[in-house]
């Protein structure tokens, strides 16, 4: 699913350069702000935390998390860690370009890897673009692909017999976008 939201996984970690075509362009120029109860920055090792209730905003972008790591590797690719959060789920929201809904996903724990541009969402995991919906234990979206996979087991493999399924649900275009049928059509007539 194209519109899995790449973009808004890019800026949770709010250190990654380039941006997907599905979110906000304008989100790009706007501040980062992170609150939380505590926080640290150690520019030594290339790595932030922030832990107890923290939301992130940038433009029309929101996350809410218990804790947000952040680390860099020595050639400036950015991995970021969202954990826990309101019944134990990490959460993100954001509006998508030049339309008026938006994306948003939630998991236990949300990964990132700029370098092989790669999100996964782990158990849980939600995320949802307009009425298309994607739920399973795992969720994995492949930027450079713009790809994706979902499983029943946290561990991105499919577990044959463990009962849990995983659920997508793509609306047809029309029906996405257009309002709901009128009540005020003709019933059908019968002979």
């Amino acid at each position: 699913m194209s519109s899995l939201p790449r973009l808004a996984l890019l800026a949770l970690f709010a250190l990654t350069a380039t941006h997907g075509a599905h979110a906000e362009r304008a989100d790009r120029s706007k501040p980062v702000t992170i609150q939380s109860e505590r926080g640290g920055v150690d520019d030594r090792n290339k790595a932030s935390v922030f832990e107890g209730r923290v939301r992130l905003t940038q433009g029309t972008l929101f996350i809410t998390t218990d804790k947000l790591v952040v680390t860099q590797d020595a050639d400036g690719f950015q991995k970021g860690v969202a954990t826990g959060g309101e019944s134990g789920l990490a959460r993100f929201r954001q509006k998508r370009e030049g339309r008026d809904d938006y994306v948003e996903g939630e998991a236990e724990r949300i990964e990132y890897d700029a370098r092989t541009d790669k999100v996964r969402l782990f158990q849980r995991a939600m995320t949802r673009s307009g009425k298309d919906e994607t739920r399973g234990e795992y969720i994995k979206y492949d930027g450079y692909t713009e790809s994706y996979t979902v499983t029943n087991s946290a561990d991105g493999k499919t577990t044959k017999g463990s009962g849990g399924l995983v659920t997508v649900t793509i609306w047809p275009r029309s029906a996405a976008s257009a309002p709901a049928a009128s009540s005020s059509a003709p019933a059908p007539s019968h002979p």
